[in-house]
């Protein structure tokens, strides 16, 4: 569970990182081009992990809805048997 808490915490830190980045080049008049370069390559890495966390997330919620289904069915099955008795 820590693991979960520090993987939302990185996307939630990820996705301040890229506002930030995203800000810095607003607010340039005349981008640096070196420095422009650094910061789209720090962009793309960060994009590709939240990208992964997201992806992690969806099929966490996949088991969790899967889970569900499945005890839904049992006790539905399990109504059905009692009610045939």
């Amino acid at each position: 569970m820590a693991k979960e808490q520090s993987e939302t915490k990185n996307l939630n830190k990820n996705l301040k990182r890229l506002a930030e980045i995203t800000e810095w080049f607003e607010n340039q008049e005349e981008i640096d081009v070196e420095e422009g370069l650094k910061k789209v390559k720090e962009a793309v890495a960060l994009i590709k992990a939240s990208k992964e966390r997201l992806k992690n997330i969806e099929n966490e919620f996949e088991e969790i809805k899967k889970e569900v289904d499945i005890r839904s069915n049992k006790e539905e099955n399990e109504e059905k048997s009692e009610d045939f008795l």
